[in-house]
């Protein structure tokens, strides 16, 4: 899917800088996984204990 989104400049290279990832699309891809594990992770921490 082509997307088109502006992307602050100060945290696109902070992002680089932290990963070391340089190309924009796959900097992108790693922030989409990144945010699905966490949010994966919550949501299952939400489950936590609520069923027998």
């Amino acid at each position: 899917m082509r997307v088109t989104v502006d992307i602050d400049d100060d945290l696109l290279q902070r992002a680089q800088a932290l990963s070391g990832i340089k190309e924009p699309t796959a900097l992108v891809h790693e922030a989409l996984k990144a945010l699905i594990e966490r949010e994966s992770a919550h949501q299952l921490a939400q489950l936590g204990g609520s069923k027998p």
